[in-house]
């Protein structure tokens, strides 16, 4: 199958989509997956535009413990159904924006993952259904704030934080996302190294659980799970999440202001 990178950028302070050639930018028309997008001849070079999240999603659905190795570092059941939660659309940070570590927070921490950009509305889906629905892969950073999550139980103010949500560099079509190499490095440093067939639940058995419980819209993002290794981030790192067949999602670590 072939794969095909596309993007959301910004020019000139306007949001652009558009397919990833090469050195260079086609700017698409609208979202290229609704079935109107069109190449409209422009073309931009990659190095004067600015990456932004490869979906302006509604909603971020994120899994939890779906790597067996990891629901064990963090002294947890192996879950006998997917495990979710939302991240808002307002956590959405791209590549090489900065991760803000809250004044709240002590122990920041970083999760690679493979995340699933939903192409179609989806309701009461069955898994092949589901698996049609997924357009695109792309890479993911589910920053938590560690001890408030620990402190509060929830996961909706641990994980919900401005720049919280790391994703991109862009979408890749075309790729399957069932055998995956996954890692995270952290100032160079291998922290995470995984591959998406450790998964608990499959991405298709996800969309469709999902879709059970919530409509899923065209651009919605569904991130997939962190594999064991998780740790903590610092002011001044430089975080990496790299997925195979994707590229590198990189994201400075600052202090909120």
């Amino acid at each position: 199958m072939t794969t095909a990178r596309y993007c959301r950028f910004l020019h000139e302070g306007r949001s652009n989509h558009g397919r990833v050639e090469g050195s260079e930018v086609v700017v698409l028309s609208s979202a290229p997956w609704l079935s109107g997008a069109k190449d409209t001849g422009i073309r931009r070079s990659l190095s004067l535009v600015t990456l932004q999240v490869p979906s302006d999603a509604s909603k971020v659905v994120c899994v939890g413990q779906n790597y067996r190795k990891h629901a064990e570092e963090m002294g947890k059941p192996v879950p006998t159904e997917p495990l979710i939660f939302i991240k808002p659309s307002t956590a959405l940070n791209g590549p090489g924006s900065p991760i803000r570590i809250p004044k709240a927070s002590q122990e920041v921490h970083y999760e690679a993952e493979l995340a699933l950009i939903i192409g179609e509305r989806l309701k009461n889906a069955d898994e092949m259904t589901a698996a049609r629905a997924i357009w695109g892969l792309t890479c993911f950073n589910d920053v938590t704030a560690r001890d408030i999550q620990k402190r509060e139980i929830q996961h909706a103010r641990a994980k919900g934080y401005d720049t919280f949500a790391c994703a991109g560099p862009w979408a890749v079509t075309g790729l399957s996302p069932l055998d995956l190499q996954i890692s995270c490095r952290v100032n160079g440093q291998v922290r995470q190294d995984s591959r998406t067939s450790d998964m608990v639940f499959s991405p298709a058995r996800l969309v469709a659980f999902i879709s059970q419980i919530m409509t899923l819209l065209p651009g919605d993002m569904v991130s997939t799970g962190t594999p064991s290794g998780v740790g903590k981030l610092s002011a001044g790192d430089s975080v990496e999440v790299e997925v195979e067949g994707i590229g590198t999602l990189l994201n400075p670590v600052e202090m909120e202001p």
